[in-house]
């Protein structure tokens, strides 16, 4: 195995071709996420395949992920291969503008860890510099109208955002039509400022549950309820936070 490699309990994750790796928001993101009775799955801009695998270790779905960039796409698509759910997984090479014309299928169920740094400076490479600025490759309003458009009448929008974004994003998408229904606001610490929004989004109105997630305690170690919501996935994690083994998106 490539140290490039990520390891979970029932699947493994190759990156080495993405520009952007496994990550905690994904990890975050993939756990929260209540597939329900979902029978078509969607993740725009998978990167790696993470989500949709998470996704399909949880549920019976069929599952359907997209990606603008050809390394990135052609490498989930092997992760899925390599999987125990190769039968109902594939990648599809096409941005969410392109999809969202093209396909006549509708998503019970669609999720998106996506690119989001609006103000940070220029990322190293131009693949990873495509995949964490929002507002270059993929606008809000097209995020928003790719679901509206993509979503069954019932079905149900999840996304992981930093906190300044995902305000943004939730005032833009009320806007557009596509309600707030849960939002769990994401701490390191339980003093910490919310560092990211995880939201879940439907086509009506309804009063929104919110709740909050605590990623470690005050030595570092991980909160009871961190390990709780990722224990399928992990193999196993450091005591603290900081140690090797657990990376993240920034």
């Amino acid at each position: 195995m490539s140290q490039n490699d990520f390891r979970f309990k029932q699947f493994n994750i190759q990156q080495d071709r993405c520009a952007m790796k496994v990550g905690t928001d994904g990890v975050l993101l993939g756990a929260w996420v209540d597939p329900g009775n979902a029978k078509t799955i969607l993740d725009i801009g998978t990167g790696t395949g993470l989500l949709a695998l998470m996704l399909a270790q949880k549920s019976d779905a069929v599952i359907h992920a997209i990606d603008i960039d050809e390394d990135s796409c052609s490498q989930a698509n092997t992760n899925f291969s390599n999987s125990p759910w190769s039968a109902r997984i594939q990648c599809i090479h096409q941005s969410i503008q392109y999809f969202s014309s093209h396909t006549p299928n509708r998503y019970d169920l669609i999720v998106s860890n996506p690119p989001y740094f609006i103000d940070a400076h220029p990322a190293p490479s131009e693949a990873r510099n495509i995949a964490r600025h929002m507002g270059e490759t993929l606008e809000v309003d097209d995020l928003v109208s790719g679901v509206l458009q993509l979503l069954s009448p019932a079905g149900r929008f999840c996304v992981i955002l930093p906190f300044k974004e995902g305000l943004q994003f939730r005032e833009h998408a009320a806007a557009k039509g596509l309600f707030a229904w849960r939002v769990t606001k994401v701490k390191t610490k339980v003093e910490k400022q919310e560092k990211r929004f995880m939201m879940e989004f439907g086509l009506t109105e309804k009063t929104v549950a919110e709740d909050e997630l605590v990623i470690q305690e005050e030595d570092l170690s991980f909160t009871q309820e961190y390990i709780e919501l990722t224990k399928d996935f992990y193999l196993g994690l450091p005591k603290k936070r900081s140690d090797p083994g657990i990376s993240s998106r920034e």
